[in-house]
């Protein structure tokens, strides 16, 4: 389904949702479970203008709406919905002022509980890794094969 609809999830994901249109994040990769984005460096989210680095909250912002867009790959109905219950980030080094890619990856789907891990990368380096818990609420009942 995901292959068939990839144009039409695309222009959701990056031109539907505000913040994602805001922060220019553009759609690299997408599978069942999978995602990967760019995000690239732009003046208003610096956090610490004494360096010019990447504002860490602005990258957990990403990185949760990664790992929403993980779980949407299984949604039966527009009607499905996704909501934060817990974000953990781990940030390992300071992003510099330049484009960051992140990717999250499902590792648990229960029938209400969504569980994704998350990471950060800049120049092929890991700057940042963190874990999602969503409460996943599916309005079509019917079970997922």
């Amino acid at each position: 389904m995901i292959e068939k609809n990839i144009g039409f999830i695309k222009q959701i994901i990056e031109e539907g949702i505000p913040v994602h249109k805001f922060l220019g994040l553009k759609l690299l990769e997408l599978e069942k479970g999978f995602v990967k984005v760019k995000v690239p460096f732009r003046d208003e989210i610096v956090g610490d203008m004494r360096t010019n680095r990447w504002h860490g909250g602005i990258i957990a912002t990403i990185m949760d709406s990664v790992g929403g867009i993980a779980g949407s790959t299984h949604f039966t109905s527009l009607e499905d919905k996704l909501v934060t219950i817990d974000l953990r980030i781990d940030y390992l080094k300071g992003a510099e002022a330049s484009e960051i890619i992140v990717e999250g990856k499902i590792v648990r789907l229960g029938n209400r509980i969504l569980v994704t891990k998350m990471k950060a990368f800049q120049n092929d380096e890991l700057i940042a890794e963190g874990k999602g818990v969503y409460n996943f609420i599916r309005i079509n009942k019917s079970t997922e094969k």
